[in-house]
């Protein structure tokens, strides 16, 4: 399985020198399997560049796990040219909302006076399904849906998928104390080869915004750590953070996860991990 990151923020699109190697595209994960279509989590602005790597003709067909509905990770959408196309097939799932279905939800945001098209005019399948509690079959991958923590409806995945097990919790609202891990959460990362997680802020910045829906990146090794997790990757990155400073978070959170502990990484667009 290989997999690819698109898009590594969180909150807003943010490209600029300052973060020139780690990048500034939304939300956008892409994992592949020879012979299969891509699943892809989120659609983030980092769909925009994963396009440029799919068939534009008519014969798209993949599968997206859509952990929520904010901006930061719904924005690639309206500028995905593949979705677009007579016979293209894009499944979308998605939590559950109050405010409608995920194709409601869709319509409401990308429309006029936003956007000049509704996501129904669009010309591909484009075909949603609500999850929260789930688990689903996709392809010959395995994949197990789990309600996280967040502000408003959301959720993580994980995928087993040609022999390797991919956990994406991109949004993580951390307890006050960063004392104790949802069972969701631990069931979702329990043992995966791979863990890519929220890691937005640092100790100072939850102090200020601790009811923001994220946690710091302390927090996101001691759930690595806790379902005993290979490889962390760090991920939805703040946009204030540039290169300089993920660099000597990236430091950081190898020192905290010690030598025992999972291998850490820090997402990058262009990142390409081969399980």
């Amino acid at each position: 399985m290989e997999v690819t990151f698109y898009g590594v923020r969180g909150s807003c699109p943010c490209p600029s020198e300052d973060n020139r190697r780690y990048g500034g595209n939304t939300a956008c994960v892409a994992l592949t399997v020879v012979d299969e279509p891509p699943i892809i989590f989120d659609l983030g602005t980092g769909l925009r560049p994963f396009a440029a790597t799919q068939p534009d003709d008519g014969t798209f067909c993949a599968t997206a796990l859509l952990t929520h509905i904010h901006w930061d990770h719904v924005q690639g959408l309206p500028f995905f040219p593949p979705a677009d196309r007579v016979g293209a097939r894009f499944d979308v799932f998605g939590p559950q909302q109050d405010q409608g279905t995920l194709a409601d939800v869709f319509d409401g945001f990308m429309r006029p006076p936003y956007f000049p098209v509704t996501c129904s005019e669009l010309r591909g399948d484009i075909v949603f399904h609500e999850v929260l509690k789930d688990d689903m079959t996709v392809g010959t991958a395995q994949i197990m849906v789990r309600p996280v923590p967040h502000c408003g409806p959301t959720v993580g995945y994980r995928v087993e998928w040609d022999g390797a097990t991919v956990t994406y919790i991109s949004d993580h609202q951390a307890p006050l104390g960063l004392d104790s891990v949802a069972d969701s959460v631990l069931e979702l990362a329990n043992g995966a080869d791979l863990l890519i997680h929220d890691a937005q802020y640092t100790p100072a910045e939850f102090a200020e915004k601790s009811h923001w829906g994220h946690c710091t990146v302390d927090y996101a090794v001691k759930v690595a750590t806790e379902a005993n997790v290979k490889r962390l990757v760090l991920f939805h990155h703040d946009p204030s953070h540039g290169d300089d400073v993920l660099d000597e978070i990236l430091v950081e959170a190898r020192a905290v996860a010690g030598r025992d502990g999972p291998q850490v990484m820090a997402a990058y667009e262009g990142l390409q991990l081969t399980l």
